[in-house]
């Protein structure tokens, strides 16, 4: 994903409302990934996952750059632990799939000195003095996968953002956050499982980035 697209769309939950995801993801699997282009526009996982329209990512720069520093991340200094965090044991590049139909590698799982787990992300992007969404909910969608997986806590994560000197930022992951995520699957699927044509982003910047701008009806 570009920068353009690292836009936070603000939606608000009432803290004690709860989402389940619906059980039968009609054989597709969610990733991160998913959520992302999700989040980034409706639209666009029409376009990508019902209609089956290719992007052709591998064409955009930053989409490869990005790809090339996970896995040089993979390869430095493996028995590294962030001990001012409180690691005491890391894992890097983790495949995690839940019976809920999701699925993701985990850059890296740190687990923490006081029994819970959290994600650890890099992003070859710039950090624009805050976190956005789809950085927050990517974190989220993984400590989903931590938890289940590894049965113990998840309520926080960490972005390592390559092009700012490799600042370290941490995010807090909520019960709100993961309500909230259900609630994303669940419209995502819609999309995928029963062609509802969903609305574009109200961000009319993120058009002139999205690879399917020419064939979008465009009503924003």
């Amino acid at each position: 994903m570009s920068e353009s697209q690292d836009i936070i769309a603000a939606n608000s939950l009432e803290e004690d409302e709860t989402h389940e995801i619906e059980s039968d993801s009609g054989g597709f699997s969610i990733t991160a990934s998913d959520i992302l282009e999700y989040l980034f526009c409706p639209r666009f996982t029409y376009f990508q996952n019902y209609l089956d329209i290719p992007q052709h990512e591998e064409k955009r720069f930053k989409v490869q750059k990005g790809r090339t520093v996970h896995e040089d991340k993979i390869l430095v200094n493996p028995q590294y632990l962030r001990k001012k965090l409180g690691v005491v044991e890391r894992k890097m590049s983790v495949y995690l799939s839940s019976s809920r139909g999701i699925r993701g590698i985990v850059d890296e799982i740190l687990f923490l000195d006081d029994g819970s787990a959290a994600p650890l992300d890099y992003k070859y992007a710039e950090y624009k003095d805050r976190t956005f969404k789809n950085h927050k909910y990517q974190l989220t969608f993984y400590g989903q996968l931590i938890n289940e997986h590894f049965q113990v806590p998840v309520n926080k994560g960490y972005i390592v953002y390559t092009r700012s000197r490799n600042k370290l930022v941490d995010v807090s992951i909520t019960r709100q956050m993961y309500c909230e995520l259900d609630k994303i699957i669940n419209d995502l699927l819609h999309v995928v499982q029963k062609g509802v044509y969903p609305k574009p982003t109200k961000y009319k910047a993120r058009c002139s980035d999205c690879c399917y701008r020419n064939i979008c009806e465009k009503v924003i």
